[in-house]
């Protein structure tokens, strides 16, 4: 009998398999897409190196981290909310019986599944434009799928806290944009005013940016990497607690 966790990840994944097409372009050609127009397009009219490097292998491996959190964001918002108030997933599962912790990480899984899968495509597509200089670009991979636990773990918990699905739009708002904009994806964060600059060092993002960018540049990233994984371990695991106290304040009769 398979594991109470592994089955919920099973529906997630048989559902995905008859889906998976709609995800397709958000996942993959648009990254592809945006490559080109900042990576190729803008960094034509980049005069000289950004942060010492050329402008498309500065702007890929922040790109490989954003899509990481996006695809964390996209898969932690609307069907998470939706799996409460709209198609009511979730109290099927609880009725079945399957413990909170079996149900919130069945689905977390599926969401690294996702990460993971479309990073992976992202730094094979960026390997062929000749931006990975580095066997280390490997190490992308698990650093994506730790940044994307981290923004996707409490992301569940808040989309399981709010009332109305404008709450989640207003998280796209205020600060999945932002956070894309300031957090040393497309310029050095060094470039930021003081102010503007601890706010990126505070969001997860910046942390997977310069874990990514130093391993597919193959050099030594900006801070530590025990001092990156410690901190993105840290918003995982306090969002896995939030998500797992409201999964449970929401299912529990």
């Amino acid at each position: 009998m398979a594991h109470p966790t592994a089955a919920v990840l099973e529906y997630h994944l048989v559902s995905y398999r008859r889906t998976w097409r709609s995800s397709a372009l958000s996942s993959f050609i648009l990254p592809l897409l945006t490559m080109l127009s900042f990576g190729v397009g803008v960094g034509a009219y980049v005069r000289g190196d950004v942060a010492g490097v050329p402008y498309l292998d500065f702007i890929v491996p922040g790109l490989i981290a954003s899509t990481a959190m996006q695809v964390a964001i996209a898969e932690s918002t609307f069907p998470v909310f939706g799996n409460f108030e709209w198609i009511k997933i979730y109290f099927s599962q609880v009725a079945a019986p399957l413990r909170i912790a079996d149900i919130l990480g069945g689905h977390l899984g599926f969401v690294l599944f996702r990460i993971l899968t479309s990073t992976a495509a992202f730094l094979v597509t960026t390997a062929l434009f000749g931006a990975v200089h580095s066997w280390w670009a490997l190490a992308a991979l698990p650093v994506a799928a730790l940044l994307g636990l981290a923004v996707a773990a409490p992301t569940f918990g808040y989309a399981a806290s709010v009332p109305s699905d404008n709450y989640l739009a207003m998280l796209f708002r205020f600060a999945v944009i932002p956070m894309s904009l300031f957090a040393g994806v497309f310029f050095p964060v060094e470039s930021l005013p003081g102010v503007l600059r601890w706010l990126a060092y505070v969001s997860p993002l910046w942390h997977g940016v310069d874990l990514i960018r130093a391993a597919t540049l193959g050099v030594a990233p900006a801070w530590s990497v025990a001092g990156h994984l410690a901190y993105l371990a840290t918003w995982a695991v306090a969002g896995w607690l939030l998500a797992t106290a409201r999964f449970r304040r929401r299912l529990t009769i």
